[in-house]
């Protein structure tokens, strides 16, 4: 009956977060269109290099344009992965940020990775030290390195993030509770995989479980393992709570606002759109803007005496 109950449970917790982040997701790509930001270089340009931009070019909204999207691709991967910019500014918090950040991606990345080992088991492949099977081979080490380093750095990034954020006084000032419970509840987490991890040094015991999932024939699993896996589905009921859409919503940052370069051609889709936003009516009212009108409105004339504002 229990391992039934941890079958279900690890059922709910992934179909929770998919539909959570699926649904944050398309509520974000269906949002109207930001205003975009129209800073120059931009990444995907042929002339990025340089600092160039097809502003440069005379009509250049009637040319072809060519955008190098792996480039802007590789770049917010290795934004997302290294977070340069918190490096550039202010190293010694980047030095525990990193590997906690680091030790959340790999520990997705070892339950990502021993669901698909344990696809290819069922397929009838095996996945072993010594496997006869190449595949097996790959998915043994490779699952074995992304546990380790995720709960090690995981472990040390959950604490030093605690440590930091209650030592650093300009840090300390924009912590929420939230922050620490965090903090707390990923470390346990990571305690829970190092647990499992001593139990079972090759996830043989983990990747079993997992075939259990997909063929709806629950297998028992050792406590430190079945520890670790309540623990796991409990994060990822909690993830879509926190601040974590940001590993997506980044996407859209990039490439709908920050790299958003599109030209706006008359009777286009794009000025369809602008048009239809425009006409809607503005909702509130400050020194420079009344209510009661429409957005074109607005943009067309002179702002009324702040006096007069409703």
């Amino acid at each position: 009956m229990g391992d039934a109950l941890l079958v279900l449970l690890t059922y709910a917790a992934y179909v929770f977060i998919v539909v959570m982040y699926g649904g944050k997701a398309y509520r974000f790509a269906t949002l109207p269109m930001h205003l975009r930001w129209d800073l120059y270089p931009v990444m995907h340009e042929p002339t990025y290099r340089y600092g160039g931009s097809y502003y440069e070019h005379l009509q250049w909204w009637k040319e072809p344009r060519h955008r190098r999207f792996l480039r802007s691709f590789l770049f917010v991967l290795k934004d997302t992965f290294y977070l340069g910019e918190y490096f550039q500014r202010n190293k010694s918090y980047w030095s525990v940020l990193f590997p906690w950040h680091l030790g959340f991606i790999l520990i997705i990345t070892f339950h990502v990775l021993c669901f698909l080992a344990a696809v290819t088991m069922v397929l009838g492949f095996s996945v072993a030290f010594g496997s006869p099977d190449m595949l097996g081979r790959i998915f043994y080490y490779v699952i074995l390195l992304s546990g380790a380093c995720s709960f090690i750095l995981g472990t040390f990034g959950s604490v030093g993030m605690m440590v930091k954020r209650l030592s650093d006084r300009d840090l300390r000032g924009f912590a929420s509770p939230m922050n620490y419970f965090s903090y707390l509840f990923t470390l346990v987490v990571f305690l829970s995989g190092i647990h499992a991890w001593r139990a079972d040094p090759t996830f043989a015991d983990y990747r079993e479980f997992w075939t259990g999932v997909i063929t709806f024939s629950p297998k028992g699993v050792q406590p430190a393992s079945a520890l670790h896996i309540v623990l796991f589905d409990m994060f990822l009921f909690y993830l879509p709570l926190t601040r974590s859409m940001h590993y997506i919503t980044r996407f859209f940052a990039y490439f709908w606002v920050y790299w958003d370069d599109e030209p706006n051609v008359k009777g286009s889709e794009r000025d369809k759109k602008i048009q239809e936003l425009l006409g809607q009516p503005v909702t509130w009212a400050a020194g420079h803007i009344q209510s009661g009108k429409k957005w074109t409105e607005l943009a067309m004339g002179m702002p009324a005496d702040p006096q007069t504002n409703s």
